[in-house]
């Protein structure tokens, strides 16, 4: 796809905090039920995954705030934002699955790697993501699903759980499986896109911007 036209050379800030921080609030509600829900059941362990994960998003928003002071001498409010929504993509492979106690972990941990993949480790890389999917959401979720084989507790599941060092392998050739996956999927669907219709429009239309060049409207 390639980056974007004047990336690195020029600001490109967020459009709009207001809603920025609206969406996160939709988000930080509504993964209540994608976490509580996905067993299925209204049960403890429902409940359960709902407390760690409020847990983890608060504890990964303070931790990136926190980074934040510590390296620029400021907090902001996306970056309390990406915090917990980091927290949250860390906590969710673990829902269900470990304490409050390891929640809090958790989020502090997917907050501080989170905040470090968002603002170090694309530039290292070299690639553009306009939105830190990859920084939040790829790390984010490597963090939480090598952590749940670390603590997953039978307190929580009501099962036997295997040995640490057992359930940690399984969840990083899990990880390992879900990335190559997702990147011959993705590759095969990104070239069909780039047959049919083309993956980026012209730099003319780029640079009028989006909105007005392929829906002919305009947020102020």
């Amino acid at each position: 796809l390639g980056k974007r036209i004047g990336y690195g050379k020029e600001v490109m800030a967020p459009h709009n905090l207001v809603l920025a921080l609206t969406g996160a609030c939709f988000l930080w509600i509504g993964w209540f039920g994608f976490n509580g829900g996905s067993g299925l059941a209204a049960d403890s362990r429902s409940v359960m995954a709902i407390v760690v994960s409020q847990i983890a998003a608060a504890a990964a928003a303070l931790t990136w705030m926190i980074c934040e002071y510590i390296v620029n001498k400021r907090f902001t409010v996306l970056g309390a934002i990406s915090g917990a929504v980091a927290g949250l993509v860390a906590i969710t492979p673990a829902s269900g699955f470990v304490t409050p106690a390891a929640s809090l972990f958790i989020g502090c941990c997917g907050g501080l790697v989170c905040y470090f993949g968002a603002t170090r480790l694309k530039y290292k890389l070299g690639y553009d993501d306009s939105l830190d999917a990859f920084g939040v959401h790829g790390v984010g979720g490597i963090v939480g699903a090598l952590l749940t084989g670390v603590f997953a507790s039978d307190m929580i599941t009501g099962e036997t759980m295997k040995p640490v060092a057992e359930q940690l392998w399984i969840q990083f050739e899990s990880v390992i499986a879900t990335f190559i996956y997702a990147a011959v999927v993705t590759y095969i669907f990104l070239k069909i896109v780039d047959l049919l219709i083309g993956l980026r429009v012209s730099a003319e239309e780029e640079r009028v911007g989006l909105d007005l060049s392929l829906h002919g409207e305009r947020l102020e």
